[in-house]
């Protein structure tokens, strides 16, 4: 896979405000409850990593070499015991039912398949088991950010890491099979920000 070195140099800075006002607590309160075997896919430079509070074990994957050595570098962070994975989100090497719980936090943007990706989550996580998502989406079709996300839309991918502002993620997930059980869409960003509206919710895929 190709590493995006300058992405993954400046991608904790680029979003430290965001972090700070906005995401750190909405990662507290998806992932500090959850218990059991839990992956983490396309897990970034490791920013998920100080909220696993409850799992008996974190596999963290992450295909992109130079976000995996940022990552790296965040595993002292751990309150839970963790482990580093290069799988990518299309090709998990994992049995079938091998995780309670599966969290996607500002991932299913960039992958290059999402519906594969979505099916391969569905695969791991165990029947009953549990699919967190923290992602932002497309606008509403009569917003005029939806016209600004499609206008800069190809040159954000090439800039950002293959990231996709126009994605209905919430639709995806439940194409796949699972059902939300709670679904926030935010507005916390401010408007004009490409990666704005959000959402946050928790699914799962059915017994």
């Amino acid at each position: 896979m190709k590493e995006h070195r300058i992405f993954a140099a400046f991608y904790d800075r680029i979003i430290a405000s965001v972090e700070k006002k906005v995401l750190g607590r909405r990662r507290r309160a998806l992932l500090g409850p959850l218990t059991g075997r839990v992956l983490d896919v396309g897990a970034g430079t490791g920013v998920n990593i100080p909220y696993f509070e409850a799992a008996s074990r974190v596999v963290l994957a992450e295909p992109d070499g130079a976000m995996r050595a940022k990552l790296n570098a965040r595993l002292g962070q751990a309150a839970v015991p963790v482990e580093v994975s290069d799988a990518p989100a299309e090709n998990l090497p994992f049995p079938d039912a091998s995780f309670d719980a599966v969290v996607c936090t500002l991932v299913l943007c960039t992958v290059a398949d999402p519906e594969r990706a979505l099916s391969e989550i569905h695969r791991v996580l165990v029947p009953g088991g549990t699919l967190v998502v923290l992602e932002h989406v497309a606008a509403p079709a009569d917003a005029r950010l939806h016209r600004w996300q499609h206008r800069i839309g190809p040159v954000w991918t090439k800039l950002a890491a293959g990231c996709v502002l126009t994605r209905d993620t919430a639709a995806s997930v439940e194409k796949a099979g699972f059902t939300f059980t709670s679904l926030d869409r935010l507005r916390e960003l401010p408007g004009w920000m490409p990666i704005s509206p959000m959402i946050s919710g928790v699914a799962t895929k059915p017994l």
